[in-house]
Formats: structure tokens, sequence, C-alpha cells
């Protein structure tokens, strides 16, 4: 089982400056494994691999480069962020992105969404994510392992505004569609899911571990 810790909103350089404390106290024996939900301001984050062509050329947003896997992303209101602090050398084998993928494909479902997975083509730029069925990428997926202590996590989007990703190329995915949970609810006549309701979702089928 995992701890759940639900926060607000807390600024990219200071969750960074926490989650390096968090994974430094699993590593150590000092916490149990914990799954933290927050939001961001607007920001846009991008990993080590990621070209300079794919970041926006005017900064309209931070800039921030960070340690996990992935490329370039916008997090901001109406995103819900989860970060997952877990010692998997305490766990039994397990590729942790697929089962977060499967997990959070779960708790969109218990949501009314239908969401899938999709496995990435040899020479393709990563698939790793939840999509809609016709293709359109729900939720980013990007974390780090170090010390068995996995950090980083998901970008879920709720309402966010969707137009930040339009001026950059998210993931290294030239042409893909973003969406979220409020333009699925319009498309299919349906009432958007509180963030709260989110929450409790995701948290349900993540803290459960794969144990």
């Amino acid at each position: 089982m995992f701890d759940r810790v639900d926060l607000g909103t807390v600024p990219y350089a200071e969750a960074l400056d926490r989650m390096a404390g968090w994974a430094e106290e699993r590593r150590a024996g000092l916490a149990p494994d914990r799954l933290f939900l927050l939001t961001h301001p607007p920001v846009i984050t991008y990993g080590r691999h990621t070209p300079p062509a794919d970041l926006p050329s005017e900064p309209w947003l931070p800039l921030v480069p960070v340690d996990r896997g992935g490329h370039a992303t916008y997090h901001g209101p109406g995103q819900l962020i989860g970060y997952l602090v877990v010692n998997l050398r305490e766990r039994g084998p397990a590729d942790v992105v697929r089962w977060l993928e499967l997990s959070l494909i779960a708790a969109l479902a218990d949501l009314g969404v239908e969401a899938v997975r999709r496995d990435t083509p040899p020479g393709s730029p990563s698939l790793v994510g939840v999509w809609t069925p016709t293709h359109e990428k729900l939720i980013s997926i990007g974390m780090r392992i170090r010390g068995g202590v996995t950090s980083h996590g998901f970008a879920l989007n709720i309402d966010p505004d969707l137009t930040a990703f339009t001026r950059f190329t998210a993931c290294r995915l030239e042409g893909v569609t973003m969406t979220s949970l409020r333009r699925i609810a319009e498309a299919g006549g349906l009432p958007l899911p509180t963030e709260e309701a989110v929450r409790d979702a995701v948290a349900a089928h993540l803290t459960k571990g794969w144990s």
C-alpha cells in the first residue's frame, strides 16, 4: 500500500526541492511509499534529451529542465499532478511505467472515461502515457528511478488551458492532439468529474501498489 498525500498548488521549483527530500527519506527508510497529489502554476518542463527546437521560441512561460524521463510538457491549473515516491527494491518485479498506465486507465474507467495505453514502435518517439481510443493524449508520464526509488510521475488533464500545448512540441510528438476530461465530457454530453472525484479515483487504484 502507498500513503496518499494531498497537497494544493505548489510552485514547480519548490516541488522539485521537496521531491528530492521525499526520495531521500524513502531511500533511508524514514518514510513509507507515498503518492503525492498536487497542481502547479503554469510552467513548461523538459527532459535532458529534449531538442531545443521542441521548446517555445518565446519565453512566454518559465522553462525548467528536469531529471526525469520524457520530453517537454506543460503543467498548469486544471491538471492533476501525481508524484510517486516508491522503493522498488521492496516490491516484486514490475514494469512500474506500464503499471502506472494501467492503473490510471482503471481510474478513468471508474469516472466513465474510456482510455488506452499504446506500445511504441521501434525507432519512434515514446508513446508512454494514457490516450483516448482515437489517440488523443490525456495523461503524460515521466519518471526517474535513482537508488531503487522512483520520483516524478504523471500529469492528468482535467480542465487545463490546452492551447498552451500548441506553442511547443509536447512529448516529442509532432502533430499529436492533447485533450482533457473537460473536452471528453463535452463531446459526450456528460458532466465533468470534479477534481476531488478524480483524485479519489486515481488514489484508489494507485495506493494499492502492485504487490
